[in-house]
């Protein structure tokens, strides 16, 4: 018979590590698709940049100090008056370095992204918990506030918001915020209802925890899957959002212009030939997009409890 300290040295299977650690097996699943792969390094590339932009841009675009009006709409590879500098993706009217508005542009556009879906999802989530968990009149009278505020294009209703609160970086968040947060409401009383009737939360109810307690300790952690995908989907949804509202005028202010302020301010421009000032923001633009969308549709393939089964 093997005595305690035999047992305690037996080796144990190669993939027992891997299993209990979900994040490694997350990441392996994660990178086992190389166009996850792909829109992850490009996500990481283009926050990075956007988060580095007073470090690595050749210019600070808005410092009016820095401007010379003599470097205007100079095409892509042309040097300064001086000499001193190279544009390498060219000027805009105002003789703004475009690569560097776009590095600016791009925190904005992500910053105005990020704190609109936090903030959806916040309030999202609570709605759609408290609906599930409650159920009865409470249910019925939070679900129909949720369709009725999918029952109209958000575009709409961010334009109406706007016209009404006005321009500003905080105006655009809260708009943006009116127009998600029923998506997080509606998947988060979704999961929480399956989650209802399990044996873990009538041993809390007979525990006498807070329903609060019950919610957001206990129900909360085993729904944020589908909200985690949500969230991921709806920051790409954001930040469109963010640049057609500014396109259309309504949006960020011309002192904190995003990515949709920097390709307003090119179209003027286009019938002249001057493509470059709204050419290359678009790109910016369409590729932070994708890369989010790439990341999302991974996670949901990922945290999909039948793709686990």
């Amino acid at each position: 018979m093997s005595s305690p300290a035999d047992l305690s040295v037996v080796p144990k299977p190669a993939g027992a590590a891997a299993a209990r650690s979900p994040w490694r097996q997350f990441a392996a699943d994660f990178c086992a698709s190389k166009l996850a792969l792909f829109g992850l390094v490009l996500l990481v590339f283009t926050v990075g940049a956007a988060l580095l932009a007073p470090w690595i841009a050749p210019q600070n675009p808005y410092d009016l100090g820095s401007l010379d009006i003599l470097d205007a709409k100079l095409p892509p590879g042309e040097k300064s008056g001086d000499g001193t500098m190279t544009y390498w993706l060219g000027t805009d009217g105002q003789a703004r370095d475009v690569l560097s508005a776009i590095l600016y542009g791009m925190r904005t556009s992500l910053m105005v992204g990020a704190i609109s879906v936090l903030a959806a999802f916040l309030i999202g989530t609570s709605v759609g918990l408290i609906a599930a968990y409650f159920g009865g009149r409470i249910d019925a009278l939070l679900m129909r506030i949720v369709d009725i505020q999918l029952s109209f294009p958000a575009i709409l209703v961010a334009l109406v918001l706007l016209a009404i609160l006005g321009k500003g970086v905080d105006k655009v968040i809260i708009a943006l915020v009116v127009v998600q947060w029923a998506y997080f409401a509606r998947a988060a009383r979704g999961a929480a209802l399956v989650e209802r009737g399990k044996e873990y939360v009538e041993a809390a109810r007979c525990m006498s925890l807070s329903w609060g307690r019950v919610l957001f300790r206990h129900v909360l952690p085993n729904c944020m899957a589908p909200l985690i995908v949500i969230a991921t989907i709806d920051l790409a949804h954001a930040i469109a959002l963010e640049a057609t509202l500014s396109f259309l005028g309504v949006g960020v202010p011309v002192t904190e212009p995003s990515l949709g302020m920097l390709i307003a301010n090119g179209f003027e421009y286009l019938l002249s030939g001057t493509y470059w000032i709204s050419f290359f923001p678009g790109i910016a633009l369409a590729v932070l997009i994708i890369a989010i969308n790439l990341v999302g549709d991974h996670l949901r393939d990922v945290l999909n409890p039948r793709n686990n089964a």
